[in-house]
């Protein structure tokens, strides 16, 4: 890059800052637009209910999360002046709101209709249990289909009967579960980036994106014998609920032979194939009226807002605490911060109206200091009341570290957890900066290690093996937390930790976990443990208070690297896309991590398809 293309650049990134800031000004400006019609148009947030009807759970407007939040406009910048709404719910309420139905003699039945399902799969396997305890009541569940995906499906067939489209545009793609390993190695040599990872435990593979071409065979196993267990329950509970073997539910899925509508109702896997006006006559048939249009339909969120309350009146709590995403050390309130997180924990000890917790953790893990910092006020909190541990679809790394601990820790089957171990990933682009930046770093310095974390040469032997002991006393620790926590040896849990993840099907087996359940199972325990089973008689409270529509606007506006991704957009393309990437990337880790050099944490995310 020449001088005069280097000051061409600058001068870009300048005005895209400028712009940058209009847009969003526009954005925002749009967005309370949009709001303000839609609240005009309701009349109220929380619309009446009709008197009867069928109670429909659409998933590709429903997104059932750990905590109910206002809902959210989506906006585009190629039609800002609409606005969809997509309707979170929380799970807890989620569920309460479907066993409220099966007591309520307006609702008829419920209709699942599973296409584009954003939920994950413990969540998922949360509300099927939730549909079966339903069904009980005698009501029907029916789903409704266009489109299946093992995971859309895995909801549906929960159902008493399973309808799907008699168009073949929606083919089906039930394909089974899937997780992707990304590697950089071969684009980071090309780059000059000289990642140093130093790590402790045989499979904790964080760092090996960095470092490899392809994975480690401790990596591939640990990965091959997690899906395996995951799909196992899937599978099984599938099967089951269609009276298939899961022996016929893989070969089908093996050999592509449920792509269409009728390959469904071949294998079982679908009762009628219906067309639109089809559809239409067999809901008011189910809902016990005439004609399609009389039949009256609200959503889960509507019937939740209408139907569920907490228990206000009762003197005595149970607090759950949502801790909800990566464990960082800044103050983001889209994730575990550390030591906002010890302030909540702090304050529900101190309150005496709270007799018991659940800390419900759904978490990939993240830094090691900040896991500390929430680990300690935990334990505090055991001290003086019962505390239940609750995990959503990742309780692993820094998140197994915060509660391992609790008194009683119920998983879901398809949970990841464990993950016991740490690693530090410190990047070097001393190479980069010269050879292709064409920059030349002299440093000045006090000491000899002065400039160890300068990010612009690679660490010495010396460094090399302080860092090694550094990360290999915090694995020391967390392995001596799980064998107080768990009521194990050090040599025990040492065999099952080295950083690898297990199921919460396999985790339960070797000990890491207590029980398979649900955030609901969780409750009831705590309200035992609390004195008192009857859950209706306790208030049960959530921590922390989710945001509101408009905090939730002013983070989206205050929050997040813009300039980051302004410079990636006017670098694509150019020689120095891929470095400007490298060194973003290594700029918000390090900006989440505040600083810290050792994390606790997962390097996937495993999805179905």
């Amino acid at each position: 890059m020449t001088t005069k293309e280097f000051v061409k650049w600058v001068l870009a990134v300048l005005c895209g800052l400028f712009v940058w800031g209009i847009v969003k000004a526009v954005f925002f400006i749009m967005m309370i637009g949009s709001v303000g019609a839609s609240a005009s148009a309701t009349g109220s947030s929380a619309p009446a209910l009709p008197k009867e009807g069928v109670l429909e759970m659409d998933m590709s407007k429903l997104v059932i999360s750990e905590q109910s939040t206002e809902s959210m406009p989506t906006l585009s910048l190629s039609s800002l002046s609409s606005a969809s709404f997509t309707e979170n719910i929380g799970l807890y309420d989620a569920v309460r709101a479907i066993h409220k139905a099966a007591e309520d003699p307006g609702v008829k039945l419920i209709l699942l209709k599973t296409d584009n399902i954003a939920s994950d799969i413990t969540t998922v396997s949360d509300v099927r249990k939730a549909l079966t305890d339903f069904r009980k009541s005698g009501k029907a569940v029916v789903a409704y289909g266009e489109a299946f995906t093992s995971g859309s499906y895995y909801l549906a067939s929960i159902a008493d009967k399973i309808y799907t489209t008699s168009h073949h545009g929606g083919n089906n793609f039930m394909l089974g579960l899937s997780g992707r390993m990304i590697f950089l190695r071969d684009l980071l040599d090309k780059l000059g980036v000289n990642y140093q990872l130093i790590r402790h435990g045989k499979y904790k593979s964080a760092g090996e994106m960095y470092v490899n071409n392809a994975a480690s065979p401790e990596n591939m196993e640990q990965n091959q014998v997690m899906i395996d267990s995951m799909w196992e329950t899937i599978a099984k509970e599938t099967a089951e609920a269609r009276g298939i073997s899961v022996d016929s539910l893989n070969f089908f899925i093996d050999n592509l032979s449920i792509n269409f509508p009728e390959d469904m109702l071949k294998h079982n896997l679908a009762d009628e194939v219906l067309s639109v006006e089809g559809y239409k006559d067999k809901m008011a048939s189910l809902a016990g009226k005439e004609k399609f249009k009389d039949v009256k339909f609200f959503s889960l969120k509507a019937y939740a807002d209408a139907k569920v309350k907490a228990n206000t009146a009762a003197k005595k709590k149970i607090a759950v605490i949502y801790a909800n995403g990566n464990i960082v050390e800044e103050d983001d309130p889209n994730n575990i911060s550390g030591n906002r997180f010890a302030s909540i924990i702090s304050k529900v000890r101190a309150d005496s109206s709270v007799k018991a917790v659940v800390l419900r953790v759904n978490s990939p893990g993240g830094t090691v200091l900040a896991a500390s910092k929430i680990k300690e006020e935990i334990d505090l909190t055991r001290e003086v009341k019962p505390v239940v541990a609750s995990y959503g679809s990742y309780a692993a790394s820094g998140g197994y570290w915060i509660s391992n601990s609790c008194d009683q820790i119920f998983s879901g089957a398809t949970t990841l957890t464990g993950s016991i171990g740490c690693f530090s990933a410190i990047p070097e682009f001393g190479k980069t900066v010269k050879d292709i930046a064409h920059v030349n770093i002299t440093p000045v310095k006090s000491h000899k290690h002065s400039d160890m974390l300068s990010l612009m040469r690679p660490f010495d032997a010396e460094e090399t093996a302080s860092m090694q002991a550094y990360v290999d006393d915090i694995y020391t620790n967390f392995v001596n937390i799980v064998a107080q926590g768990r009521d194990m040896t050090y040599e025990s849990v040492d065999e099952i930790a080295q950083g690898r993840v297990w199921t919460g099907a396999d985790a339960l087996k070797i000990g890491l976990v207590d029980e398979i359940g649900t955030l609901e199972d969780a409750i009831a325990c705590a309200a035992s443990m609390g004195g008192d089973p009857d859950v209706s008689a306790w208030n049960v409270e959530g921590y922390p208070k989710p945001l509101t529509f408009f905090q939730q606007i002013m983070n989206q506006m205050g929050m997040g690297d813009q300039t980051g991704e302004v410079v990636e957009n006017i670098l694509e393309g150019t020689p120095l896309e891929g470095v400007a990437k490298a060194l973003l990337d290594w700029q918000r880790t390090w900006a989440k991590g505040n600083g810290q050099l050792v994390f606790a944490r997962l390097p996937f995310e495993i999805e179905i398809k």
